[in-house]
């Protein structure tokens, strides 16, 4: 039976969505109040309801399975400014979504080139929470991966660091599929990201860079890996620390913003590496962004183990299980 990683992900994605739907703004202490004695252990529901995390993963997954390929800029904006904006306008977006994905998916409504309806300053964690897809992508080059995963996270979230951490999130679901091993995983992520410090893709980004005190698009894309390189430094310590029971959000961030969601979801991930369910189990039960932490980390597990470390019941409960099925089984 094939192990179906694009699947995995996806599946994986949405479990730790729904798991950590109720516990988004509590206290670790308010959790455990609430959901005895461990934190949520169960997705609740038939459908069990994901959050706006899950939604625009869909939508980007959906826009790249419709765009032409091969794929460039000028064939994703479309699809992509099309999906964004049919999520903002749903009945569905109901799950408290960002300021930010919706003043730029408003803006991107009237028609507005994607560089001006970006909202510039924002690294917000909806930049890289729906990047799964571009992850579980087969058959792409790294330098195109890299492209349409910074793409997806500019046409709403504009500061450097939501571009590089949507990068490093897709690349590091890319490693897992591809056999990295999660013991090697932090090394090869730190590696890439020194290698990525100063490549602007400038095809993709056009004028995105231009900004006042800023000289060169190198300078621009630097900051924000520099900001993930101090995240995947936290992510070391962490691990190094070896906490199973603490906040996992206590050294590597509340993941709010795009860097701390990517780490604070890969230490979840990697403190389990074998139980998938205990890695989403302990990402939901954290003091920050808990959705966004266990919806990635589900995804790096998912896309480690395949669909098979999930449990059947699941899968078949879960809110929109024929699009994460029909978006599964065209990569996997």
């Amino acid at each position: 039976m094939a192990t179906k990683h694009a699947s995995g992900c996806l599946f994986g994605m949405a479990f730790g969505d729904a798991l950590g739907f109720k516990t988004e703004f509590l206290s670790v202490a308010e959790i455990i109040t609430r959901f005895p004695p461990n934190g949520p252990q169960e997705i609740v529901g038939s459908p069990a309801l994901v959050t706006d995390d899950s939604q625009m993963a869909l939508a980007v997954g959906e826009a790249l399975l419709q765009a032409p390929k091969p794929f460039a800029p000028d064939t994703l904006e479309e699809p992509l400014r099309n999906a964004f904006v049919d999520w903002a306008g749903s009945p569905d977006n109901n799950r408290a979504p960002g300021m930010t994905c919706l003043t730029a998916c408003d803006r991107l409504r009237t028609g507005m080139l994607w560089t001006e309806a970006t909202v510039k300053d924002s690294k917000g964690c909806g930049a890289n929470m729906r990047v799964q897809a571009v992850g579980v992508l087969p058959s792409l080059s790294q330098e195109t991966r890299a492209a349409i995963a910074q793409f997806q996270a500019a046409l709403t979230h504009g500061h450097p660091t939501a571009l590089a951490a949507s990068d490093l999130t897709s690349a590091a679901i890319a490693f897992l599929i591809r056999g990295t091993t999660p013991r090697d995983l932090p090394r090869v992520l730190s590696e890439y990201a020194l290698s990525q410090r100063e490549v602007y893709h400038g095809d993709w980004l056009g004028t995105l860079w231009q900004r006042p005190l800023t000289h060169t698009p190198e300078e621009f894309i630097a900051r924000g890996w520099d900001e993930c390189l101090g995240s995947l430094a936290a992510l070391h310590v962490a691990l190094a620390n070896g906490d199973r029971l603490g906040d996992p959000c206590a050294i590597t961030g509340a993941g709010w913003v795009a860097e701390e969601a990517l780490t604070t979801g890969l230490l979840c991930f990697l403190l389990f590496p074998d139980d998938p369910l205990a890695a989403i189990r302990r990402a939901v039960v954290s003091s920050g962004d808990s959705d966004s932490i266990a919806c990635l980390t589900g995804a790096f597990a998912g896309a480690y183990h395949g669909l098979a470390a999930w449990p059947s019941g699941w899968a078949a409960r879960i809110e929109y299980r024929d699009r994460l099925t029909r978006l599964g089984a065209a990569w996997d």
